[in-house]
């Protein structure tokens, strides 16, 4: 069976799988919409979470950043998995203690006013249809790739399943679908990342094989490592030294902070710790998912490594001279007609080469464009496996996709149906209206998801960025001054939040969107990205909220009884709607 039959077989396959367990879980009432009904255990739980975590961007992207930018890469590694460590130590126990099923429930709880819900809601569907636009558009991708159609129809199969499992099966039957397809994506992640180790180092665990030799002709230790092979390619060719950093230490460290902050105040990761039995499950399960997603996030800098040293000895020959089109590969053809890979010949002499054009060889000029995104998906190709490892890695950047996707379209649904509607606009409106309108949410979310993904915005390459920032400078810090200050007040909470917002989006806005040229590290605000600027705008928050908290009446009592009962979490707390 060829690439395309297996690839319509394994994903027909996992599609049919999310489905029955759709079928299987459906939910019957609000609390197993919401939460699951409160019973699931951690470590399923914790699986499911680093399902709905590790999206397209990390399946699909993160090790083509990696694997092009090198060393600057590594911010991403240690801000996203960092997130989680923030998460289970400072977060997750007291959110399950509070018992409530939402981000803006509990912002609007603890600051007991309608207007922190408020902004708290917009701030959560705003990063979640940035977040789902780009999911979307990643399993058109995959779609036009592997299953041969165009990327709007392949928009469309992918609403379509989401459809259904989240929208039957809210949180129960998404958790347990995440949990099948965190299965499928580790799976698909790690086995070309083992073919390859052993292909080019004879070691069949990656993390080992990144630091080790590579193998000659014969199979034996060349005695040049992973690395400087990588080092020396990328100088010869004009590239800057893979192991060598270019940005400063100060956005370094924004940037991992942003990250690190912007996750632990992701509504769609936090509504996840509502759904274990005890608040110590939420520890427990903040602490396996921080597990299951460090398998692939620390495989990803082998995969990148061994991915890019392949990727131009495929595309420039052994020599590094190039190789002429009529010859080259068939991975390189395959892709040119997704439009990710481009070839102009240049100087006209029909052999491909891949290179900056910055050194002295006049015929080096580069002459292909390749996007980030391929990396992962094209390795099976390029490195010459088994047809059935490509058909899989294409079931698993689906299931990385679909897996946030539903994730992320429950927060939608919850925070249109629960904190607008039942805690705001409708407060009696009964169990089964209001999981009528949470469904009705859902699938209205899913139709502008996929019209985004259709229609993609000029800002779905800035995604992670924007969200993150966002994220970081609005959510986070309200949630963990709601936790650890008994003098926190609304007045500073919501001013926090709103001048957090306002000057991060305003910030990447300008430099990502309104002036491109100007981003540049010169006209940064003390050098900061951004991608980084997040952190600031947090900063912000936290000074703004404390200000305006002291020149404003002070937080009644019975809230610092409250706050003070979420700090020693002796109980289970239920999570209810009241």
């Amino acid at each position: 069976m060829g690439v395309q039959g297996l690839t319509y077989l394994i994903v027909g396959l996992s599609f049919a799988l999310y489905i029955g367990i759709a079928l299987w879980t459906r939910a019957g009432s609000t609390k197993e919409f919401y939460v699951a009904g409160g019973g699931v255990h951690p470590v399923v739980n914790g699986m499911a979470t680093a399902a709905d975590w590790m999206s397209a961007a990390s399946f699909i992207s993160l090790a083509g950043i990696v694997s092009f930018v090198g060393y600057d890469g590594s911010v991403y590694l240690m801000g996203w998995t960092g997130g989680y460590v923030l998460l289970a130590l400072c977060m997750a126990p007291y959110l399950r203690k509070f018992g409530k099923f939402t981000v803006p429930d509990f912002l609007g709880e603890r600051y007991y006013s309608q207007a922190a819900r408020t902004v708290a809601v917009i701030c959560a569907i705003f990063i979640c249809f940035t977040y789902i636009a780009g999911q979307m558009r990643g399993v058109g991708v995959v779609f036009s790739r592997f299953l041969e159609v165009e990327v709007d129809t392949g928009v469309y199969i992918g609403m379509a399943v989401v459809f259904f499992y989240s929208v039957l099966g809210g949180m129960k039957g998404i958790t347990y679908t995440q949990v099948a397809q965190y299965c499928v994506l580790i799976f698909a992640f790690m086995v070309p990342a083992i073919f390859l180790s052993v292909m080019m180092t004879g070691h069949i665990i990656p993390q080992i094989g990144f630091g080790a030799q590579l193998l000659d002709a014969a199979g034996n230790n060349s005695g040049v490592y992973l690395l400087d092979k990588l080092n020396n390619l990328s100088v010869d060719l004009g590239f800057a030294p893979y192991t060598d950093g270019s940005k400063s230490m100060i956005d370094v460290l924004c940037i991992t902070g942003a990250l690190m902050v912007g996750t632990a105040g992701l509504p769609h990761v936090i509504v996840r710790f509502f759904t274990v039995p005890k608040v110590k499950d939420a520890r427990v399960s903040a602490g396996w998912a921080l597990v299951f997603i460090a398998i692939m996030y620390t495989t990803v800098p082998a995969l990148a490594a061994f991915s890019r040293v392949n990727m131009i000895e495929t595309i420039n020959g052994p020599d590094q001279k190039g190789v002429a089109y009529e010859t080259a590969p068939n991975w390189i053809k395959n892709w040119e007609k997704t439009g990710l890979i481009k070839w102009d010949d240049k100087n006209g002499d029909g052999k491909i080469y891949y290179a900056t054009g910055k050194i002295e060889d006049a015929a080096s000029t580069n002459e292909m464009k390749i996007d980030n995104d391929i990396i992962v998906l094209a390795t099976p190709e390029i490195a010459n496996l088994p047809a059935w490892v490509i058909a899989l890695v294409a079931a698993g950047g689906l299931a990385a996709a679909l897996s946030t996707s539903a994730g992320l379209l429950l927060v939608i649904s919850t925070s249109v149906s629960h904190d607008l509607l039942k805690k705001n606009l409708m407060p009696n409106i009964s169990d089964k209206k209001e999981l009528m309108y949470a469904r009705l949410a859902a699938g209205i979310g899913i139709v502008i998801a996929g019209y985004f993904g259709v229609n993609p915005p000029g800002f779905v390459a800035a995604v992670v960025a924007f969200a993150f920032g966002l994220a970081a400078s609005s959510l986070f810090p309200a949630i963990i001054m709601g936790i650890f200050s008994k003098t926190m007040n609304k007045e500073g909470a919501i001013a926090g939040m709103i001048l957090g917002l306002f000057f991060t989006s305003g910030y990447i806005v300008y430099f990502k969107f309104i002036d491109p040229t100007a981003n540049v590290p010169a006209n940064w605000f003390l050098g900061i990205s951004p991608e980084g600027i997040g952190m600031v705008g947090m900063v912000i928050n936290f000074v703004v909220a404390a200000i305006v908290s002291k020149v404003t009446a002070a937080t009644p009592v019975h809230v610092q009884e409250m706050v003070e009962s979420i700090r020693f979490p002796k109980g289970a707390g239920e999570a209810s709607d009241h």
